[in-house]
This record gives C-alpha cells, sequence and structure tokens, in this order.
C-alpha cells in the first residue's frame, strides 16, 4: 500500500512538475538562443518587443554550435537564431525546428582586426603576409573546426593559401565575442571576427575585410523550436524579420534580405 501510495506521490509530481514548467513558458518571454554575434542588436530588439505590451524575451547568447548541442539535449528554448546554415540544418535534420519557420534574414562580413592603437597594415590577398604581421603573437579567432565564425575564418584563409602556416598560431575562442576580447585586451596582436563585432567595441580597428569570395556567404537563418511552448515565440519571429525588426539589425551593421 505505501509502495502503491509513494508512486502515485511520484506521478502527481511530475505532472505538477510539467504542469508548472508550461504555466512558466505561457507567462515567460519566449527563449531565444542567438548567435554570440547578435548581442546588441537582438538586445535592442527585444526592448522594443517589450514596449508594445508584450512581455521582454529571454535572450541567451553563445556560439552556435553550442547552441544547436543544447537543443539537440532537451533545452527548453523557443526560437534559434544561428550564424550560419549548417547548425540550422543540423537542428533541423533532428525534427527540432517547427515547419515553415525557419528564413534566413540577415548577411554579414568577415573582417581582420586589431588593438585601436596598432599601426599594422595588411593587405588581404592571395598569399598576404599574415605570419609575419603576427610576429610572435596568435590570431584570435572561434574556433575553427565548430564555430561559424571560424569556421568562415579558416575557410577564407585556406583559400587565401595561408592556413597551412598560421594554423599553430591560432588562438581558438569559444566564440566569436571571446576571440574579439583577445584583440581588445591586447592579448593577440590580430583577430578575425564578423564586421558588426568589430563595428561594436571601439578598442579594435579593422585591418581588412575578406573578399565574399574568400568563404561561404555569412547568413543567419531564424527558426521556432518544435518544443516551443511561448504564445509569442511566433509573433516575436516575424517582428524580428519585419521590415522594422531587419532595420534595427541594420543599424549595427548587418545587411538585411
Amino acid at each position: 500500500m505505501r509502495a502503491l501510495f509513494a508512486r502515485r506521490f511520484v506521478l502527481a509530481f511530475v505532472f505538477w512538475l510539467v504542469a508548472s514548467s508550461a504555466v512558466y513558458a505561457q507567462q515567460r518571454g519566449p527563449l531565444v538562443l542567438a548567435a554570440a554575434s547578435l548581442q546588441e542588436a537582438l538586445t535592442d530588439a527585444a526592448t522594443l518587443w517589450s514596449t508594445r505590451k508584450h512581455t521582454k524575451p529571454v535572450l541567451s547568447f553563445a556560439a552556435s554550435s553550442a547552441l544547436a548541442r543544447q537543443i539537440e539535449a532537451g533545452a527548453p528554448a523557443d526560437l534559434f537564431i544561428s550564424a550560419d546554415e549548417p547548425w540550422m540544418d543540423d537542428v533541423a535534420n533532428k525534427g527540432l525546428i517547427r515547419s515553415g519557420t525557419r528564413v534566413s534574414f540577415l548577411h554579414n562580413r568577415l573582417v581582420l582586426i586589431a588593438p585601436a592603437g596598432s599601426r599594422v597594415q595588411l593587405g588581404i590577398k592571395l598569399g598576404f603576409a599574415l605570419k609575419r604581421a603576427l610576429g610572435n603573437g596568435r590570431l584570435a579567432m572561434a574556433d575553427p573546426e565548430a564555430v561559424p565564425a571560424g569556421k568562415y575564418g579558416k575557410a577564407a584563409l585556406t583559400r587565401l593559401g595561408v592556413w597551412a602556416e598560421i594554423e599553430p598560431k591560432v588562438a581558438r575562442a569559444e566564440n566569436v565575442r571571446a576571440a574579439l576580447a583577445l584583440v581588445e585586451r591586447g592579448a593577440a596582436p590580430l583577430g578575425i571576427v564578423y564586421f558588426t563585432d568589430a563595428k561594436a567595441s571601439a578598442r579594435v580597428r579593422i585591418v581588412g575585410i575578406f573578399p565574399a569570395s574568400t568563404h561561404p556567404a555569412i547568413t543567419y537563418p531564424i527558426a521556432v523550436l518544435k518544443t516551443s511552448r511561448s504564445p509569442d515565440a511566433e509573433p516575436f519571429r516575424r517582428f524580428l524579420i519585419s521590415r522594422q525588426g531587419k532595420a534595427i539589425f541594420a543599424r549595427y551593421g548587418f545587411a538585411v534580405q
């Protein structure tokens, strides 16, 4: 009898926990997992959205690779914005996004940066002298094996014929903002980040812009996750991809489509 009572108590508790979680999801704003490079623009967009009598979205920023793995592990999020198509593909192929909600709405550029006070001059072209410009320092970039900004950077340096000699000198960061921070602090003399990251910091300057032909197109897809319980998830997605929403991102240096 006690065992039966205990079993019923556990089942009742689990039911209450699930129900409470659902109620909480209804009450809070949508939880958005977004690429690290979107911090300022998406924060502004969420603030504007909240002034229209909506609950302010909860924003969580990290590398797209890390966010995709969180989603695949069952993270209870509502929206995913990736800095590349492959990580969104990975989530979609596992059946984790809501059909008909995926759309690519932003573009970015890839740049080489240095600390604001640096005098380095370097033209980005085939076989350019990046290794010599680094001297004894390291090149800061997001992990080139997983994080979108790092993968774009590796593709560009490979196309330009300098990856093999540069790879041992790469300081691999967990995301693009961590790479930016290394250059901001002077811990790395050069780094590869997005144009929008460089634009957001007064402590770095752009040395050069990588030609678009040297790497895959940098696009940002957004989608509602299949597990979403927030009634504001789809309306917020539609706001972000609207003309007014895109105008916010454009102010931060993103190209919109």
